[in-house]
């Protein structure tokens, strides 16, 4: 261990005990499935409004944010510029009808719109989309903490687990709900503090900050050209737009807490409140980043051996010091930018702080992956395992499903993890993946509640069609230069885009062919 103070460890320990207690404490209640996944529909919408935000602000953002912002400027705020947009139309229009359903899964309603494969594509897509979450947040968590506490990112991994597993299984929904509002009090806290710590090491201040920055065009939130080969201003936006709009209106993580909400009126208001807090904590952890970036401008020879560490990891125990810092003197800013702030932690955070700061850490990835564990049990059961094995499974049966499946995820999510070992940024590859996942189920929602008249045979078309771009917008750019031709130019974060207006818009044109064939024969 890196000498952490015994005070810095009672708090982590007392965080942690924190949490399992609050799981127990809601064991007791957990006498039915509608408990353990809806907690009965008693939930203010202030709770679940913070929970939703706890969720949104994971070890990603914790992470990534600020190490995107210190390797190249404030493109990735834009994600956020565009949560707004996504929220009205979730408002307005999802939680009214997902309430109106009765449903606590997300995607029973596709199977009543298009059949059983509707259902079933819609939570295969669900739990893969989860799977890289978990798992990119739990590696984001764990490479933070490697740092502050010498122990291997795997061996991190697998005790958070274990205490996330523990309190998720006990608890249900309630649980989990209440322990996101702790965290994400606890989490806001931590990254207030971070950025004081920052700012405090840097001669001048927040003035001497922003200078540095505008000097290096830090704050740029990209070109406004509609280019989209690259990341610039638009791609982002509407990357993020789609992305807000599939998390809003099909993801089970947070439909399912509109159903806990006491009413429709309060689960409204607790989307509002997520983006309320969630884009100004975003915006904090790209200024957090920034003056990081001016931070180590002002103090190269910390760069350096930052850039050394970073270099001897890559290369492995058995390379000599000539080839260490012949990589190292290699490395641009976004080569070591996660890197960053678990650096600055280590060496300028002082006793108390740190423990504080390490359990904000925490916090943020656990909410986020007991969130997608409580997720992808209750679809198991529901449109799995009910829908096609046993459908008069209820109770204590359904129950102790609910119990099994739920630690069976947390392990796929921990295992997925353990995966990523060795990624240079978590935050590209969860957008990346995410991208992949939601691109399909997003094309078939929409395709589902905007275009009445579309039958099942037209919509399974339709997402075949999208599938296959899909497939090509992300896989075609490693092709070998032979097939230049073949090859998308587009941004990677353009996938979720195109592939959800390629299945609408197939759906759409498919039907109103099928209608005008129809008419002329009559």
């Amino acid at each position: 261990m890196k000498n952490i103070p015994l005070i810095d460890l009672c708090i982590i320990v007392l965080y942690l005990i924190g949490m399992v207690w609050i799981g127990f404490y809601f064991s007791r209640k957990n006498k039915n499935a509608d408990q353990f996944t809806k907690a009965s529909g008693r939930i203010p919408g202030w709770a679940i409004g913070l929970s939703i935000y706890a969720t949104f602000l994971s070890s990603n953002t914790f992470l990534g944010v600020p190490g995107k912002a210190f390797g190249s400027n404030w493109n990735s705020f834009v994600f956020s510029i565009s949560m707004p947009f996504a929220a009205f139309f979730a408002a307005k229009y999802f939680v009214s009808f997902y309430r109106s359903t009765g449903e606590v899964s997300a995607y029973t309603h596709l199977e009543h719109r298009f059949g059983p494969w509707a259902r079933t594509y819609a939570v295969v897509c669900f739990v893969l989309t989860q799977f890289a979450r978990m798992g990119s947040v739990f590696f984001g968590m764990a490479l933070s903490l490697q740092a502050l506490l010498g122990f291997s990112m795997a061996s991190i991994m697998i005790v958070m687990g274990v205490c996330i597993i523990i309190y998720t299984v006990m608890g249900g929904m309630e649980a989990v709900i209440w322990t996101e509002v702790v965290q994400g009090v606890l989490k806001t806290l931590g990254a207030l503090l971070i950025l004081y710590l920052v700012i405090r090491e840097i001669p001048g201040g927040i003035e001497k900050a922003y200078e540095i920055g505008m000097a290096q065009d830090k704050f740029s939130l990209g070109t406004m050209k509609l280019d989209f080969t690259t990341s610039g201003f638009w791609v982002v936006f509407l990357y993020g737009f789609f992305i807000n709009l599939n998390n809003f209106g099909m993801d089970q993580n947070y439909v399912q807490r509109y159903h806990t909400a006491i009413d429709t009126t309060q689960a409204k208001k607790s989307i509002w409140l997520c983006v309320a807090m969630y884009v100004p904590a975003s915006l904090l952890f790209f200024i957090i980043g920034s003056a990081l970036f001016s931070y180590y401008q002002i103090n190269p020879d910390l760069i350096d051996g930052l850039k050394h560490t970073v270099a001897s990891e890559k290369l492995g125990g058995g390379a000599t010091n000539e080839q260490v810092s012949a990589l190292a003197a290699t490395l641009q800013p976004a080569d070591y930018g996660d890197k960053v702030m678990p650096h600055f932690m280590v060496h300028k955070i002082p006793k108390v702080f740190l423990g504080l700061i390490i359990a904000a850490i925490l916090s943020a990835g656990m909410s986020t992956i007991s969130s997608g564990m409580n997720a992808c049990a209750t679809v198991f059961t529901k449109d799995i395992y009910q829908r096609y094995f046993k459908p008069d499974l209820a109770g204590k049966g359904e129950l102790r499903l609910l119990y099994i499946t739920t630690v069976i995820f947390g392990l796929i999510g921990l295992g997925t993890g353990l995966a990523m070992l060795g990624i240079k940024s978590v935050l590209d590859i969860w957008w990346q993946l995410s991208g992949i996942f939601a691109g399909g189920m997003l094309g078939l929602f929409l395709l589902g509640i905007m275009s009445k008249k579309t039958k099942s045979g037209q919509a399974i078309v339709a997402v075949i069609v999208g599938i296959l771009v899909i497939l090509w917008l992300t896989f075609s750019p490693q092709l070998p230069p032979a097939y230049d031709a073949f090859k998308s130019v587009l941004h990677i974060n353009m996938v979720i885009v195109v592939g959800t207006l390629t299945i609408f818009l197939t759906g759409v044109l498919l039907t109103a062919f099928k209608k005008e064939k129809a008419s002329t024969f009559n």
